[in-house]
């Protein structure tokens, strides 16, 4: 009888210090738990967006117009260089001619250079602007959805360059999500829905 209770107490206290063990290690995993991951594909986002498609449309609209001009002066810097082949060199009227052809090619020249440099940076303002709201509604959506952490996770597209292919090497972080959320299209829905944006 002795004997069966010694094996029932060392029974009883192998399954205590086995319990007492097993709590001692779960329960810190317990205490921090793990973390709530989202994704967003920031490509996705903002080629899939109808705030982009707006403002490319209208800046395409605009580009329309203005090559139209820009055609309508190259036309008439041609017949003002037709003119002057008609003109003896050396003469003071083909001078005069020349001086205004050099001029005017001079001036389209130097407008086009500026309208390049211009739609280039309203461009980067427009792509900081459309960034700037999508860093906000991420934010937004990571915080009513209980998330810890948000990650980028746009695919590389293949075929792809050398030089690409090393600039994705770099920047390629999130090689699999697989229970993570995907936020991407929900951005796309709050970030068309904002009126403030529109070009």
């Amino acid at each position: 009888m002795k004997s069966r209770t010694a094996i029932v107490g060392v029974v009883i206290l192998v399954v205590a210090l086995w319990a007492t063990f097993e709590y001692g290690h779960a329960a810190p995993a317990a205490a921090t738990g793990g973390l709530n991951i989202g994704v967003v594909s920031v490509r996705s986002v903002i080629s899939g967006s109808q705030q982009q498609v707006r403002y490319s449309n209208a800046v395409m609209g605009a580009q329309a117009q203005l090559q139209a001009q820009l055609e309508s002066r190259v036309k008439a810097i041609e017949a003002a260089e037709a003119n002057l082949k008609t003109l003896r060199p050396g003469t003071e009227d083909y001078l005069k001619q020349l001086q205004s052809v050099l001029q005017q090619r001079g001036e389209l020249d130097s407008e086009q250079e500026y309208l390049k440099q211009k739609r280039s940076l309203e461009n980067k303002e427009w792509m900081e602007k459309l960034y700037q709201a999508t860093l906000k509604i991420v934010t937004d959506l990571a915080k009513e959805k209980g998330l810890d952490l948000v990650l980028e996770k746009t695919e590389p597209q293949f075929p792809i360059s050398g030089d690409e292919l090393m600039a994705t090497f770099s920047t390629h972080k999130v090689l699999y999500s697989g229970n993570c959320l995907d936020l991407t299209n929900e951005v796309i829905a709050r970030l068309d829905a904002l009126e403030s944006l529109q070009p």
